[in-house]
């Protein structure tokens, strides 16, 4: 298990996803209403998913890049997920994939269930993507995308897909999005963080 450690310093805060202020705590979450002006991207390897159904490989892939540029092919990873025509049933595979081929256990599955997902669903989101990033490790959300609320260029239909965050701003509360379908050739994107969460209820994430 990975010991998260929110500390909060004396800061300047501008609008965004977190404010700082005060004498450094320990375990005291921030609220993403409030903002901390930091960002960071991390350096991947995109590849478009080579089937309708393996955009979970292709999006483990992508995670896995960020830390190692020895990748496996996206056909050796569906084999070891378990992906089929109906791709992948769980977020469990893909952070199992991860843990497995990177070492150790850094990867936690992490249900979002409510739809909407709450305030302390969204903050342990925001947190998870920040402190994962910041040490270097992406996060696969595993999303649910009806036609009134695409991510671009997505077909006018409900989407059940995996994509991979790889960045975060928190001056302006949005995401990178490093998306394997590249649909209408868009396949790395920023997102606004609150379209993120609203995305992946009821499905979850591995982080």
């Amino acid at each position: 298990m990975k010991n998260r450690l929110i500390v909060t310093a004396v800061a300047v805060a501008a609008a965004g996803v977190f404010g700082f202020s005060g004498v450094a705590t320990a375990d005291v979450p921030a609220a993403p209403a409030a903002a901390q002006v930091a960002a960071k991207s991390l350096d991947i390897e995109y590849q478009v998913q080579e089937t309708g159904y393996w955009c979970g490989p292709a999006a483990v892939r992508i995670a896995q890049s960020a830390r190692t540029r020895s990748l496996p092919s996206q056909g050796d990873l569906a084999a070891q997920m378990g992906t089929t025509e109906n791709g992948t049933d769980h977020i469990s595979q893909v952070a199992n994939a991860l843990n497995a081929n990177l070492g150790g256990n850094w990867y936690e599955v992490k249900e979002m269930p409510s739809d909407p997902p709450s305030p302390e669903q969204k903050t342990q989101l925001w947190n998870d993507i920040v402190y994962d990033i910041d040490n270097g490790y992406a996060v696969v959300t595993n999303i649910v995308a009806p036609p009134n609320n695409h991510p671009p260029g997505y077909p006018d239909e409900t989407i059940y897909h995996y994509f991979t965050v790889i960045g975060y701003d928190g001056g302006n509360s949005t995401v990178q999005i490093a998306d394997p379908a590249s649909f209408g050739g868009n396949q790395i994107y920023w997102l606004s963080f609150d379209q993120l969460a609203s995305l992946i209820p009821p499905k979850g994430y591995a982080a």
